[in-house]
Parts: structure tokens; C-alpha cells; sequence
């Protein structure tokens, strides 16, 4: 017990929580060896102490140790960080560099944040672990090097591994010892000696009188489930050194500078992508709607057609001609590609001609029927006519509206639609 306390003295490590303590002793019994370690805890519980307590306690105590934050580093240029590269290896690489592994030989790396790994850097780290081999960035060359890894992470490697963003066999190479750090909730006897250690570090620091909980403040410190841990209680210590004039702070003036829960920003735990899914959904339904649209209208272009077939070319006003010409001439300017722009129908459509004799058609066209004549209605309704058409079909074909509906060329959705507007239900 003796020599893990001088551990706790050496490295500024509070407390006397029992798995504090159980996690020292593991990593002062590891540390004579060269296995791989990996250190598991929650951000801010003070993870970073444990490589320096192994290297330092090590034969490699003399050798280099290096710090990697490896969620710090961007994924482009993370193999360059480790391994090193040569001139002209890519851009921007003017000249040969060495890497961590190669800098750190004889000695220590401790890889912070080991779960944000790119994939691509789990395969030469796991090589790196196995052999000692390794390549620079644009070499063929192995290089040899005898490094001892220590990791950590807060991230659930089991989740990672299923989720396919961590590769199991190097998790398994780096966890040959795991050693667990604790969360600050759960040494709720060592809250109140962190505290005074921050209090009395930050007093000398700002040189201000040290500050002291009431009791009743001690016993809500202590009640308080701090998700940020050691760093979260540190900040809090130096916020309240330098903003509060009182040196006796209450339990009413502590929960000033505490955030509650509703104070806290909320994230809704949502499945991956959930966003981009309901966007997608939506964006879909959208389309759906609009070439429902499109189909529509070319229905109606459909039944339009069977009317004007049925008409007396004689009997079109000026409007019907105006509005027949610009329904069944293209406009050039519509992207063939575009929503806006509809196929012709697939049937027979009437041809348009300028007359000669019509006094009253000479700025308009009129319509060419080169087809029988099926009917001697004289209506100059074509709504009539539509609504004459869509009883004819039902009436032969004895209500049966899917039977109808292709009678008439048209959809079935659109077939309800006009005989709700034509009340024939």
C-alpha cells in the first residue's frame, strides 16, 4: 500500500476509491512487461494517468513516450502521422518524415482515443503489433520498430466492433490487459478531496483566497452525477475561484454554477442517418405525387383526345381551338427530363389544320378528325361529352369501373375522381 501511495503522490492522483486503487496496482504490475494495454473509462476520468504510471515504472522509462490523440488527427494524414513518408509521397510532401512509431523505438506510444481509428490504419497498426513491421507513406521499405502500445478509449468497443468501425482481431491484440477507470459518480469520497486539491492549486494559481463548501454544499457535490467527471468538477473549482467575491460557498450558490438537468442541451438518441431517412421519405412521396400528377394529365389528355374524336370538326369555338392547339403542340423550351414536360398520349391524336373557308377560324386551327364517327351528339359541351363517355362505358361494361377505366383509357384513381365530380355514384 505503501509504494501505490508514493504512485499517488508521483502522479497527482486523489482518492482512495476501490477500483481506483485496484486499476493502479494493475497498471503498476503490467508496467515491468511489454504487453499491450488498454485503459477503458468515461472522458475525463483521468484515463492519461495510467501509461504515464506504466512507462515510468518500465524498463523503457529512459526511452521516448509519445502522446497520440488519435481523434485529433485528420483521417488523410493519420498514416503519415504514425508511420512516417517519403518526398513526394503525396502532395505537400516535400521531404522524407518520420513517423511516432519510428521516433518512439525502445520506447513508449500511448494512443488516446484509439476507437477513432480510420479502418485503413487499424490494418497497419495491427501489423505494427504483431511484427514490428511497418512502411512509410510511399515506401516499399519495412522498417522494424520496438514500441510498447498502451491505448485508451471511451468508446464501447463491443458496439464499435459490431457496427463494423473497429476490426475485432486488434481489439483483441490492444486489450491484453484491460485496466477500467471509474466514473467521478461513482467515488462520491473522493468528490470532496478533489475538490480542495483544485481549490488549493487554483487559489495559488490566481492568487486568491482558497474557497470551502459548507456542509450542506459537500453533501450536494456529493449527490451530483458529474458527466464530465474529474475535468468537469476541475473547470468547476476554477469558475468558482475566479467569479465568485464569497470564499464560503453554499449549497444555493454551488447550484448557481452547477447546471441542472433541464439546463443541460438535450440530444434525441435518434437511429444513424435518421434524418437523411425522413428526408428521403418525404423527397420520395414528393415524386410519387408528381408523376401521379403526370399520369393524370395524361389521362385527361387521353379522354380529351376520345372526345375531340367524337365532335364535329365544325362545332370547336375559337377558345376550343386556341386551347386544343396548345395542349397538343410541344413546346421546345421544356426539358424533355423535366416534371413539367408530359409524353404524348399513346393513342391516335387529331391533326391540326389551318382553314381556308371559316371566317372565323383564319387565326386559329381546327381539327382534321380522320377517324369514324361513333356518335351524332351535337353538345358543344365537352364535359358532357366526357361525362356521356364515362356512362357509356360503365353501363356496358355493367359497373364494373376497373373494366371502364381501360375502356376509356384511363386510370383507375382518375375514373373515381370523375365520377365523384360527375355525381354517378
Amino acid at each position: 500500500m505503501s509504494n501505490l501511495q508514493d504512485i499517488k503522490a508521483r502522479f497527482g492522483i486523489i482518492g482512495n476509491y476501490p477500483l481506483l486503487n485496484r486499476a493502479l496496482e494493475r497498471a503498476v504490475q503490467v508496467a515491468p512487461t511489454d504487453i499491450s494495454v488498454l485503459v477503458i473509462g468515461e472522458s475525463g476520468v483521468g484515463k492519461e494517468s495510467i501509461p504515464k504510471i506504466i512507462h515510468a515504472e518500465s524498463r523503457r522509462k529512459h526511452q521516448p513516450y509519445i502522446v497520440v490523440n488519435c481523434g485529433a488527427i485528420p483521417e488523410g494524414t493519420i498514416d503519415s502521422e504514425l508511420f512516417g513518408h517519403e518526398k513526394g509521397a503525396f502532395t505537400g510532401a516535400t521531404s522524407t518524415r518520420k513517423g511516432y512509431f519510428e521516433m518512439a523505438d525502445g520506447g513508449t506510444i500511448f494512443l488516446d482515443e484509439v476507437g477513432e481509428l480510420p479502418l485503413q490504419t487499424q490494418v497497419r497498426l495491427l501489423r505494427v503489433l504483431e511484427s514490428g513491421d511497418f512502411m512509410k507513406v510511399g515506401s516499399s521499405q519495412i522498417q522494424k520498430t520496438n514500441v510498447r502500445i498502451i491505448a485508451a478509449t471511451n468508446v464501447d468497443m463491443i458496439q464499435a466492433i459490431s457496427n463494423g468501425r473497429f476490426r475485432e482481431d486488434l481489439y483483441y491484440r490492444l486489450n491484453t490487459v484491460q485496466i477500467d477507470m471509474p466514473p467521478l459518480r461513482e467515488r462520491k469520497g473522493d468528490i470532496h478531496l478533489l475538490f480542495r486539491k483544485f481549490a488549493r492549486d487554483f487559489a495559488e494559481k490566481y492568487r486568491m483566497p482558497e474557497i470551502e463548501l459548507t456542509e450542506d454544499a459537500i453533501r450536494y457535490l456529493e449527490t451530483y452525477p458529474f458527466p464530465g467527471n474529474i475535468r468537469q468538477l476541475r473547470n468547476l473549482v476554477e469558475q468558482i475561484t475566479v467569479v465568485e467575491s464569497e470564499r464560503r460557498i453554499s449549497t444555493q450558490k454551488l447550484m448557481e454554477f452547477i447546471p441542472t438537468n433541464h439546463q443541460l442541451p438535450s440530444i434525441a438518441h435518434q437511429p444513424k442517418n435518421s434524418m437523411g431517412t425522413d428526408f428521403n421519405s418525404e423527397r420520395e412521396i414528393m415524386y410519387k405525387i408528381l408523376f401521379d400528377m403526370k399520369n393524370d394529365l395524361n389521362d385527361l389528355k387521353a379522354l380529351t383526345s376520345e372526345l375531340i374524336k367524337n365532335r364535329d370538326n365544325n362545332t370547336f369555338s375559337n377558345q376550343e381551338k386556341d386551347l386544343i392547339s396548345r395542349i397538343y403542340t410541344n413546346d421546345q423550351n421544356i426539358n424533355p427530363n423535366s416534371l413539367l414536360y408530359f409524353e404524348q398520349p399513346p393513342i391516335q391524336t387529331p391533326t391540326i389544320i389551318t382553314p381556308i373557308d371559316d371566317e372565323y377560324d383564319k387565326n386559329f386551327t381546327t381539327v382534321d378528325i380522320d377517324i369514324e364517327d361513333h356518335q351524332n351528339d351535337n353538345s358543344l359541351s365537352l364535359i358532357n361529352n366526357e361525362k356521356e363517355l364515362i356512362i357509356k362505358a360503365l353501363e356496358k361494361h355493367n359497373g364494373r369501373r376497373n373494366k371502364a377505366a381501360d375502356e376509356l383509357g384511363i386510370s383507375q384513381r382518375t375514373l373515381y375522381r370523375k365520377i365523384k365530380q360527375f355525381d354517378l355514384e
